[in-house]
């Protein structure tokens, strides 16, 4: 994964400042009360509760949960997952937690599937969009006009855990390229052993896990770092973890994104830049891409209008051309009709002449033959008497 590079500015406006006023240092004369200050701040913090969120990346089985419920001392009922998921997925669980009277919201993100893949190339992606979504998530919220930061629920993420199988040999690749991109992201203790289960150790029960060749015990540093992982990671710097997410990692992703969109804090010239003006600037330049992308979308509606003009004329010539060929074909066909026509009309006149010629003929030889037996008749008659 490509590591982001952003442009600093080079005067912090803190320094500007500086630089413009000189500050006075006064004593007072008496007692006025801002040392209470730090106390108000606490019971604020205690009234308004604290949020943690731990990233667990590791293989299914590895004991991830385990760690967890070690580190925070309960049980957080994690279902077991599958090493049959074709894909990475990131499952996030929330819960309240309570020591004392400090309120803790503690989510626990946890990489389902993680390195059960065939092809583990891209088996980090997914971390790293989920963890780039919840900064893009708190950056929305803190862009919008009517914002809610005091009761947002801030799931970015405070602390990675990374738990390497105990197999002896060297890291694997996907583990190389995991961290490597997680690095710039947030920050990376190891996962030593955590267990739940409590073995008889002497006089006492401890937790420990048991294995055939003996009993590592879980809070004995001399067995392993758990204690120093907890003391670490909840008693010492969980708050200054908070603090670097915000103000480290969350800061490169929102100083990143919003130079992505062409905000600065300085000019060309590198005089400061407000936001009115830097606005402005990107308005000029929106209308002016804006007018140009409109100029170029009506040039290329006027050519495509022309070329849709010239196909349906060279269709029009091919449907004008083809209605003349028929037309050529149809008079043909008509003047073949009535050449037909004329010869059945003079061959019906020829046969009604000769129809009437033999009638005649035929009636002639009728009256013919007729005159000649009644003069027989007449003969035989003149005979008999």
């Amino acid at each position: 994964m490509a590591t982001k590079t952003c442009k600093s500015s080079q005067v912090s406006d803190d320094e500007q400042r500086q630089k413009k006023e000189k500050v006075r240092s006064l004593s007072m004369s008496g007692h006025v009360g801002f040392e209470s200050l730090p106390d108000q701040l606490v019971n604020r913090s205690i009234q308004q509760g604290f949020c943690f969120n731990i990233l667990c990346v590791g293989e299914t089985g590895i004991g991830k949960s385990t760690l967890i419920d070690t580190l925070f001392n309960t049980n957080f009922e994690d279902n077991e997952s599958s090493h049959f998921y074709p894909h990475v997925r990131l499952k996030a669980q929330t819960y309240e937690l309570q020591e004392s009277n400090v309120r803790l919201k503690l989510t626990i993100v946890n990489t389902v599937g993680f390195g059960d893949q065939i092809n583990k190339d891209k088996s980090y992606q997914p971390i790293v969009d989920y963890i780039d979504a919840q900064f893009e998530a708190y950056l929305q919220e803190e862009l919008k006009i009517k914002r809610s930061l005091f009761n947002y629920h801030d799931s970015r993420i405070h602390v990675c855990l990374y738990f390497i199988s105990p197999t002896g040999h060297s890291l694997k690749t996907l583990d190389l390229l995991t961290m490597k991109s997680l690095d710039s992201k947030g920050h990376l203790p190891f996962a030593v052993v955590g267990s739940m289960d409590e073995v008889k150790v002497g006089n006492k029960m401890v937790k420990a896990r048991q294995y055939p060749w003996g009993v590592v015990q879980v809070e004995n540093e001399n067995h392993c770092d758990f204690v120093k992982l907890r003391e670490m990671l909840i008693c010492t710097n969980m708050e200054d973890l908070r603090e670097q997410t915000h103000t480290r990692h969350y800061e490169l992703y929102r100083r990143c994104k919003l130079e992505e969109m062409g905000f600065t804090d300085v000019g060309p010239e590198n005089k400061p830049l407000s936001l009115q003006e830097t606005y402005e600037a990107k308005r000029h330049e929106f209308y002016g891409e804006r007018q140009r992308k409109e100029e170029e979308m009506k040039q290329m509606f006027v050519q495509r209008v022309k070329e849709k003009e010239a196909t349906l004329k060279e269709a029009e010539r091919e449907l004008q051309a083809k209605f003349e060929h028929l037309k050529r074909v149809h008079q043909e066909e008509r003047m073949k009709l009535e050449e037909k026509r004329r010869l059945l009309e003079e061959e019906i006149i020829s046969f009604s002449k000769k129809k009437a010629t033999s009638e005649i003929h035929m009636n002639q030889a009728y009256m013919a033959a007729s005159g000649h037996l009644k003069k027989d008749k007449d003969r035989k008659n003149s005979n008999f008497m």
